[in-house]
């Protein structure tokens, strides 16, 4: 972990999921998610001591595992408030939701393991209790009521609402709940003007067109994709095609989160017209329209 000095009151530490700091005056700070687990949750506090800073509060920008797993130890020790937005507040008071919304029912024991399922934290919804140079935006698409954070020093926290070069060339897909939302976000993050973007999974940067581009160009090869495999296809069968399609290869963690995400653009293509299902034989079977 590295911290880095953004602006005045302004820092993020780089990790595998970006951590935002906001500095309330010298002594106290808010942090902007806290990371993936426990380890990553001590890992930031041993940042903030060594600053001589306390934690006041941390912002959840959403609900998934790897950003509110570092929740729980750090309120534990320093009693700070934790901060969430609608469905995500709730998700992240009872973070069981998670796997049981991937999985569709109760979660059997392998499904809950940290990277889908984090300690319980106590949460408050963030309206009303922002601290002072602190704005929050809706980024829907990605989670349910996912939100960024822009700060007084002009720095935009954007979650999970951009995904790296890195990450769309290894894997191509990336989760996502609601593909039209997700594209409304990407029109939202073109309107914006800042001084430095901080995507969770990527280096900041000043400017993030060619990103915006990129995201949005993949979701529509990979509608395009689905669509096309949707010739009388299961649901199960459309997924193999995909992780084929794409030299992926299954485990129990992917089969939630791609497969919950190609039912994502299922539901998006069944919107839009272009697809539709019947059922024969006691299946459920996807056709193009």
């Amino acid at each position: 972990m590295e911290l880095v000095k953004l602006g005045e009151k302004t820092y993020y530490i780089k990790n595998p999921t970006n951590i935002g700091i906001y500095k309330l005056d010298d002594e106290n700070v808010y942090l902007i998610d806290a990371g993936n687990d426990k380890d990553a949750g001590k890992n930031i506090l041993k940042i903030i001591d060594e600053q001589g800073w306390k934690v006041k509060g941390i912002i959840a920008t959403h609900s998934n595992a790897d950003h509110i797993g570092g929740n729980k130890v750090i309120q534990d020790r320093t009693g700070c408030e934790i901060l969430a937005h609608g469905i995500e507040k709730s998700m992240t008071n009872f973070p069981i939701l998670e796997p049981s919304f991937l999985y569709g029912a109760h979660p059997f024991k392998e499904l809950q393991n940290k990277s889908l399922l984090a300690k319980e934290s106590r949460v408050k919804e963030i309206e009303g209790n922002l601290p002072e140079g602190l704005e929050y935006f809706n980024l829907k698409g990605h989670f349910f009521d996912m939100i960024g954070i822009k700060t007084s020093d002009d720095v935009y926290f954007l979650a999970d609402s951009l995904f790296s070069e890195e990450t769309i060339s290894k894997y191509s897909l990336f989760f996502i709940y609601d593909v039209k939302e997700y594209l409304n976000a990407l029109d939202y993050l073109e309107s914006l003007r800042g001084k430095v973007f901080i995507p969770s999974h990527c280096s900041m940067m000043e400017d993030i067109s060619s990103l915006i581009k990129l995201n949005r160009d993949k979701i529509d090869e990979i509608s395009n994709k689905i669509c096309s495999m949707c010739v009388g296809k299961t649901f199960e069968e459309i997924l193999k095609s995909i992780f084929d399609e794409y030299n992926l290869t299954m485990n129990l963690n992917q089969y939630v989160l791609i497969g919950s995400t190609v039912k994502a653009y299922l539901s998006y293509l069944k919107d839009e017209n272009k697809v539709f299902y019947e059922f024969i034989n006691n299946e459920m079977l996807w056709k193009q329209v």
